[in-house]
């Protein structure tokens, strides 16, 4: 990663020229306001089309190995390359991306200043997007204060502190086993070989339009597996899931309070999940309490991660 590579990464982030008809960009679906996500519940590409998924939150990718929710890219820079040719997306192809940046007025500069001499190509395109997808960081919320960095004592709700031991206690919400800090390196979501699983959120395995990551590995085993994603900035990641079907985090709560589907590839932790609707009214105070200090304020409106070509 270089400063230049970053910045270049940056302006192709947000610039519509990545579209068909120039009309969208990775940021419209990405919004920094909304944690690098979407306030739709299935994005909408350039023609008026709903995606197949809602978009995936974008922040500390630079400690994951795979990506989308299904896992079908191993790197960023490939993950960088498919938005813009997917159909319902962007719905454009590389060369006439390419050619538009050749002929701009800033481009060819910034792509010597990233990577040297040489032709504008989409490998160095997605090379930059990714140097600033990996420069997304979200490290400093309340939690990270009181907890990974100890630079402040307690949390301002004390019931948080509640809703910590909550979210942490394997025989209460247990959210632990795929969110919790020690387990994912304070990631909050997927990580290292922690990636995958089916949270039950479907009824019957075999009407599944969405196989999941089943469509990656072939492995029938995976059906309506998906990636875990951080339970960092949830609050403005609404509505979640992986099909946007959960539309807040009161529906959350109450999701895993109630208990998920059972079908045969649930991850069988979830088949604990919401024994006897055995959450107290308090309990899920505490837990919204202590999801709410995930929220990183400085993220959500830091400059370096925003629209360049706004004024």
């Amino acid at each position: 990663m270089t400063v230049e590579g970053v910045q270049l990464g940056r302006f192709l982030f947000y610039d519509k020229r990545l579209s068909r008809d120039l009309s969208m960009s990775c940021g419209s679906c990405h919004a920094q306001q909304s944690a690098f996500s979407d306030r739709a519940i299935r994005s909408t590409g350039i023609h008026g089309q709903q995606t197949r998924r809602h978009s995936m939150p974008l922040f500390n990718l630079a400690w994951q190995e795979v990506f989308f929710w299904d896992g079908r890219a191993s790197s960023l820079e490939e993950q960088a390359l498919l938005p813009v040719t997917d159909q319902i997306e962007l719905d454009n192809d590389w060369p006439t991306v390419v050619a538009r940046l050749e002929t701009d007025s800033v481009y060819p500069d910034m792509f010597e200043a990233a990577f040297g001499p040489g032709p504008i190509t989409k490998e160095n395109a997605a090379r930059a997007i990714a140097q600033f997808e990996r420069s997304i960081v979200s490290a400093n919320s309340e939690f990270d204060q009181v907890i990974r960095l100890g630079t402040k004592a307690n949390f301002n709700d004390p019931l948080a502190a509640k809703g910590k031991a909550f979210f942490e206690d394997p025989d209460r919400a247990d959210c632990a086993h795929c969110h919790g800090a020690g387990e994912t390196s304070f990631i909050m979501g997927a990580y290292g070989t922690l990636n995958f699983s089916n949270n039950g959120l479907n009824d019957s395995i075999a009407e599944l339009e969405d196989l999941g990551h089943e469509e990656v590995s072939g492995n029938s085993d995976h059906r309506a597996q998906f990636k875990i994603p951080s339970v960092r900035n949830v609050f403005y990641s609404q509505p979640l899931m992986h099909d946007g079907s959960i539309a807040s985090i009161d529906s959350l709560v109450e999701f895993y309070n109630t208990g998920s589907h059972k079908n045969s590839t649930t991850d069988r932790i979830m088949h604990f999940a919401g024994r006897d609707n055995r959450w107290s009214p308090e309990e899920k105070q505490s837990l919204k309490a202590f999801l709410e200090t995930l929220t990183d304020y400085e993220f959500l409106v830091n400059e370096a991660y925003q629209d360049p070509f706004k004024p």
